[in-house]
């Protein structure tokens, strides 16, 4: 029989996850909550109203309405317990419970968690007192430039200082000055590790991990990874420099360690895991855990999957991934392009008009709505910092770039910002990787 899916969440990480469930012939309907302009009323997806923070409400709701499934997008419900809530009410819920997401809702923790699993990381330490801080920043025997906050912070809890006066400050803006509020009462101070980041996300059912293919997220607004940081800006995949090889490390090393030391434990990790890793000439180590779907990973991982993703979450449920393996499209690349508001990471205006979401779909370029409304009378407004996410799978990552940026051209809003670079480092790699064997 055929079932009602409900998403949680409102941004292009979950139009990507319901436009994805929608194309199962499991699913009758997608409700999103709160959903966008793009998951309002497109084929089987329509939005839903119904409060997502009060748990026994959206039980209740989902009873009613014969949710069959519940998939949660963003870290702050899972952090809040909505899994546990909902799976205590008889309600099927995606992801992981409470105590499994401060993997990513408590940097201490995570930090913690990989020293007594010997997962590989940066060196570390974590700080309630800013002068405690401040005095390791200063006396560290390697560079202690990376201060975080300990809690959720939105995906920009992080500073990567220049130097130990900029990551002195960091500790004072994040604990005195509140920066960043209660997330950061506790601070993690790390080593700065140098190399190129990944982002290696994986189904993990409590006993198996079954690995994506590896992309990456672009942070700094503008081209040429300079700005401010972000959400994120754009992500490809899959990255060429993560070898098979390399790829087979990460699994056994990080992703598995990760759910085999989780249920040792006694909290079995069921979900996605998104581990944030750096390859440096040391091996893959840990920047960071997530316990969801990146966003803008989502928008490229998506729309290169294979496999019913219904039938993928079902089977990861039922601690039965090691069944049916996850296929991913071959020969294949995808590389998304975030059309920001401007201003955005800091005020920015809302209600602008977007025009041209039309043409582009035309074009073969999937668009996912994030901060977007629809207007009254009919059109499509701003309604966030990071408002589109335009999508194109090509045979080449050059050719999807090339696709993405030719969508993000027809499509217009005042001011809107996006960087037209995305995937520049693979590019380099590839060419340098090119320019190697034709000298050989």
């Amino acid at each position: 029989m055929a079932e009602r899916v409900l998403v949680i969440g409102s941004g292009g990480r979950e139009h990507a996850l319901a436009w994805k469930l929608a194309q199962s012939p499991h699913v009758q309907q997608v409700l999103v909550a709160p959903g966008n302009a793009g998951t309002a009323n497109s084929g089987k997806i329509s939005n839903s109203a119904v409060s997502v923070n009060n748990h026994s409400i959206l039980a209740q709701y989902c009873k009613d309405h014969n949710v069959g499934l519940v998939v949660v997008g963003p870290e702050v419900p899972l952090a809040a317990g909505i899994v546990d809530d909902l799976t205590a009410a008889g309600v099927t819920c995606f992801g992981p419970s409470a105590k499994a997401a401060q993997l990513e809702a408590s940097k201490s923790f995570s930090k913690s968690f990989m020293d007594r699993h010997n997962i590989p990381t940066a060196r570390w330490s974590s700080f309630t007192d800013p002068q405690d801080a401040c005095k390791y920043i200063q006396d560290a025997e390697f560079p202690a430039l990376v201060v975080k906050a300990s809690g959720l912070a939105a995906g920009k809890g992080v500073v990567v200082a220049r130097d130990k006066d900029e990551a002195l400050k960091a500790v004072l803006d994040i604990m005195k000055d509140k920066a960043f509020g209660s997330a950061g009462e506790t601070v993690v101070v790390e080593e700065q590790l140098e190399g190129e980041e990944v982002s290696c996300l994986c189904f993990s059912d409590g006993i198996t991990v079954s690995p994506m293919p590896p992309a990456q997220d672009h942070k700094r607004l503008l081209d040429g990874d300079q700005g401010p940081n972000t959400g994120g800006m754009g992500a490809y995949c899959p990255t060429p420099q993560v070898s098979e090889e390399v790829l087979q490390e990460i699994k056994r090393s990080v992703l598995q360690k990760t759910v085999d030391g989780m249920r040792e434990e006694g909290t079995p990790y069921m979900g996605v895991l998104y581990a944030g890793v750096m390859l440096t000439k040391q091996g893959p180590k840990v920047l960071e855990f997530n316990c969801r779907f990146g966003d803008p990973e989502c928008q490229v991982l998506m729309p290169l999957l294979k496999s019913d993703l219904y039938e993928v979450l079902k089977n990861t449920l039922q601690a039965d991934l090691s069944s049916s393996p996850v296929q991913w499209l071959e020969n294949s690349a995808a590389v998304t392009v975030v059309m920001a508001s401007g201003g955005y990471p800091a005020s920015y205006k809302k209600g602008l008009e977007i025009t041209g979401l039309s043409q582009v779909s035309e074009m073969g370029i999937q668009v996912f709505h994030a901060g977007t409304a629809l207007k009254e009378g009919g059109g499509v407004i701003t309604s966030g910092g990071r408002v589109l996410t335009v999508t194109a799978v090509r045979p080449t990552l050059e050719s999807a770039l090339c696709s993405a940026n030719e969508g993000v051209a027809v499509i217009s809003f005042p001011d809107a910002v996006y960087r037209r670079d995305i995937g520049h480092h693979a590019i380099t790699y590839l060419t340098r990787t090119s320019n190697h064997i034709a000298t050989t």
